[in-house]
């Protein structure tokens, strides 16, 4: 019971320590199973024995028998469901060629190169060498995010690697399965036509069961046949009964099975589908703490001498100095990505606890089978992981500002409401060279929001995801505009430090423009308007203008011109340089104005465009 409950507890403290160091969670994880594992036992206990046992003399510990290999399998169909869920196949076609490229042609690199480093340095055979290198194809976004997470980017460089995170998770493990089940119909003679047959029934199975059970579950709960509060332990208990069944009728093709079954949901577009995965992320959380503790737990010291030597080294320089490279540069190859940006995304390939998950199941289950080589998995592919997240997470700032990739100065807009308003507001400021992201709880304001051409996201301001988005790294300026100012303060008090650092306005409030005196520091374009008076000239006259100011004088006439006319309303300052400065409630701070712009929203000022 105490190590139970300890395994829950520590792997908690890790996320959390973790979170705090703003590190991958799966570096402290991996530490604190190898210290309660192997390093207790050879270094700290007296009787040679680990602090956490999962398997002791086979039939003893915390999963005697088969229960670590029972438990790990169902584990992983679990996080494999929820990668699933997270593969968009409408954003592998947007993304852009790059990212597509990354995931084909990256990966090609990765599994033919790994594959025969690992065959020639450790004399394995050509299966276990391209098992190894299958598995390591997966970076994942749970250990990119938080390495990319406070080093402000290019838009384009973080948008690709976080992409090719999300979009080769569940690819990779889709080919490290297949070729794991190749392995297994191989195992225990020559390869013959009846092995052939066996890898197609595993890759038949999990492909229909996969596809067929995905539907029939979007169907029942589409149809409200299950209430609401069990909608997610339904599916849980569904995702587990597919992986069990398939590997029924077909053994070793559950995995397949989750993997198409997740993809095939997170593309059908159900309004059930961000509960779901906001419950499978959760679950994820505490299935991964406990699994990544147990396996590293569950490393002997054995394991690691086998891979203490030089030829360790080798493969895990070539893997990261010589095999990423020739991967992103063939996939980046006539992209307008520079130079620096692409040795940069060359040095972030942090592998994920897809890669040290699945290298765990495979390892326990060839080794049980006999497969020579088989005790190589684990120790190798955790070799892999370990150095090459604790390679990331301590460089990669560095090396953003040696690759002269990191930015200086954060130049983008996060723009809080995406109502007409605002709209207006962003699309001039896209059209001026910014970057905009506008954010919104309304479906209807972001839709009409990307029919602009805007970047928009459907978030609660209340929630947290903002705080993990990497492509808002280049943000330095915070707009409030909505309708409630309540929001818009929250708003400014949340998120002034990540996204405003140069500088963070929202509307008066309606109680503060009636009152003289209140003048916020942080208000925006004008004392005198709030949302429902700029939304009504934003209605009225849905147009930006700008006007050239010839001197200091002429630019306190247009002032005073637009305080006399509430239909015309100041925005921001365009610079000489292109450069625009946004106008705040307090307009005295303005100076040097000469030869500018007057950037307003509203009725244009007669005889007066520039």
């Amino acid at each position: 019971m105490i190590e139970l409950a300890g395994i829950i507890i520590l792997g908690i403290l890790a996320q959390w320590v973790a979170w705090r160091l703003k590190i991958p969670a799966i570096l402290p994880l991996i530490l604190i199973g190898l210290l309660v594992g192997p390093i207790a036992a050879e270094f700290i206990t007296l009787d040679g024995s680990k602090w956490i046992e999962p398997i002791w003399n086979g039939n003893e510990g915390l999963f005697p028998g088969e229960s670590l290999f029972y438990f790990v399998s169902l584990a992983i169909s679990i996080i494999l469901f929820e990668g699933g869920l997270t593969l968009k196949m409408s954003e592998v076609k947007n993304v852009g060629p790059v990212i597509t490229k990354l995931i084909t042609v990256g990966s090609i690199v990765t599994f033919f190169g790994a594959g025969v480093a690992a065959y020639y340095l450790f004399n394995l055979s050509w299966q276990i060498s391209f098992l190894f290198s299958a598995l390591i194809i997966v970076t994942g976004p749970t250990v990119i995010t938080p390495i990319l997470r406070n080093i402000p980017l290019k838009k384009d460089v973080s948008a690709v690697l976080k992409w090719e995170g999300i979009l080769i998770d569940p690819i990779g493990a889709l080919v490290a399965v297949l070729v794991f089940e190749f392995i297994s119909v191989e195992a225990g003679g020559e390869f013959t036509k009846m092995a052939f047959i066996e890898f197609g029934k595993i890759v038949l199975f999990g492909l229909t069961f996969g596809f067929t059970f995905a539907h029939a579950l979007n169907f029942i709960i589409n149809k409200k046949w299950v209430p609401h509060y069990l909608l997610n332990v339904f599916a849980l208990a569904s995702v587990l009964g597919v992986f069990v069944l398939s590997d029924t009728f077909a053994h070793e093709s559950g995995l397949l099975a989750v993997v198409i079954m997740g993809m095939v949901l997170g593309n059908s577009n159900s309004t059930y589908l961000k509960e779901l995965l906001y419950f499978k992320e959760s679950l994820s959380v505490l299935l991964i703490s406990i699994l990544f503790i147990l396996l590293a737990a569950n490393i002997n010291m054995s394991d690691l001498l086998l891979i203490f030597n030089w030829n360790t080294a080798v493969l895990f320089a070539i893997v990261v100095f010589v095999i990423r490279p020739i991967g992103v540069f063939l996939s980046t190859s006539h992209s307008r990505l520079r130079l620096n940006e692409k040795l940069f995304i060359s040095w972030v390939g942090p592998r994920g606890i897809v890669a040290a998950g699945i290298a765990s199941l495979f390892g326990l289950k060839l080794a049980k089978n006999g497969v020579p080589g088989a005790e190589y998995i684990t120790p190798l592919v955790f070799v892999i992981v370990l150095g090459t997240v604790l390679l990331n997470a301590t460089t990669a700032r560095m090396f953003a500002k040696i690759a002269g990739v990191f930015l200086t100065k954060s130049e983008g807009i996060l723009i809080v409401g995406a109502s007409k308003l605002s709209r207006l507001i962003g699309h001039y400021l896209e059209m001026n060279g910014r970057h905009v992201v506008l954010i919104d709880s309304n479906q209807h304001n972001i839709s009409e929001s990307q029919k602009l051409g805007l970047e928009a996201i459907n978030t609660n301001i209340y929630s947290d995801t903002l705080m993990d988005n990497i492509e808002l790294n280049d943000i330095g300026y915070l707009m409030a505009l909505t309708g409630n100012s309540e929001i818009n303060t929250y708003a400014i008090n949340k998120f002034k430090d990540q996204f405003g650092e140069n500088g963070s306005f929202r509307l008066v409030s309606t109680a503060e423009m009636k009152d003289a005196d209140s003048n916020p520091a942080e208000g925006l374009f004008s004392h005198t308007d709030d949302f429902a008076s700029l939304n009504n000239v934003a209605t009225k006259f849905p147009e930006i203008h700008e006007v050239k100011i010839r001197d200091k004088a002429h630019f306190d006439a247009l002032i005073k011109l637009t305080n006399e006319d509430r239909e015309i309303v100041p925005i921001f300052i365009k610079k000489k340089s292109g450069e625009l400065e946004i106008i705040s409630s307090h307009r005295d701070a303005l100076s040097n104005v000469d030869g500018c712009f007057l950037v307003y929203l509203g009725k244009k000022i007669a005889g007066k465009e520039g």
